[in-house]
């Protein structure tokens, strides 16, 4: 039950909800009688005033950043929209941060239900968006061994097996990075009877033709430096300076071709 409430904190959960979170569709004849237990023994934990009846069902009343949730999914939502924008580094710093609120997984100890896959979903899309960010900037040598790790722990997702395929080529390993196609490739046409996305099969090709620029940060843009002085043209440098020597009016020089 707190599960479900923490899911939706601040916001009322039906009985009829909570119900299908603990039981199922087969719940027993006494769920409404035992819920009220539970809400019972909730508030005596956290407090009355946590646990608030209203509209035909229950809601816990937290106030702002209490949750780990809360600050999670604003962070991972702005990250995820200066990506969109294109400003990596931002976006790099946010999901970061996002990320380092986790510790295990989600609800390890409890019974979730459907809110622990839901939330695994969510870390790893900031996962994603996080290391796009990264490979943006410049950084995939340092994602290959993260990369690695999470394709192991996640084979079937396929935009984790196209960032460590890009990150391997712009480290310089191209075979890896087309092994590791080919591999993707067998696994998605066995476990799912499928063949790789549009942007994997994208990916792959570019690969092949060595169109993907080594990894190292990239330059930043930066304006020509100053001209110390001019060159040649003493004459009329000359006449320039005495023109502007007339301080009897402001001077205007036009300089044409």
């Amino acid at each position: 039950m707190l599960v479900a409430l923490i899911a939706d904190a601040n916001r009322p959960v039906a009985d009829h909800v909570l119900i299908e979170a603990l039981w199922g569709s087969a719940p027993p004849r006494t769920a409404g009688d035992n819920l009220r237990l539970y809400a019972s023994r909730l508030r005596r934990v956290l407090g009355a005033d946590r646990i608030v009846r209203r509209h035909g069902g229950y809601l816990l009343a937290v106030r702002q950043g209490e949750l780990d949730l809360h600050r999670f999914a604003s962070l991972a939502d702005g990250g995820a929209a200066a990506l969109r924008r294109g400003e990596h580094d931002k976006a790099a710093g946010l999901l970061r941060e996002a990320l380092a609120l986790w510790r295990g997984p989600a609800y390890a100890e409890l019974e979730a239900g459907d809110d622990a896959p839901r939330l695994e979903e969510w870390r790893l899309t900031t996962l994603e968006n996080r290391v796009e960010a990264d490979l943006a900037l410049g950084r995939g040598p340092d994602l290959v061994a993260e990369l690695v790790g999470e394709v192991a722990a996640h084979p079937l997702r396929e935009r984790l097996r196209g960032q460590l395929m890009l990150a391997l080529a712009r480290n310089g390993r191209r075979a890896e990075a087309l092994t590791l196609y080919a591999e993707t490739r067998r696994l998605l046409a066995d476990e799912l009877g499928v063949e790789p996305g549009p942007e994997l099969r994208e990916l792959h090709l570019t690969i092949l033709r060595g169109e993907v620029a080594h990894g190292g940060a990239p330059s930043p843009a930066q304006l020509p430096l100053n001209i110390a002085d001019f060159t040649g043209r003493e004459g009329e440098v000359a006449a320039l300076i005495e023109r502007l020597k007339d301080d009897t009016a402001v001077p205007v020089v036009v300089i044409s071709g």
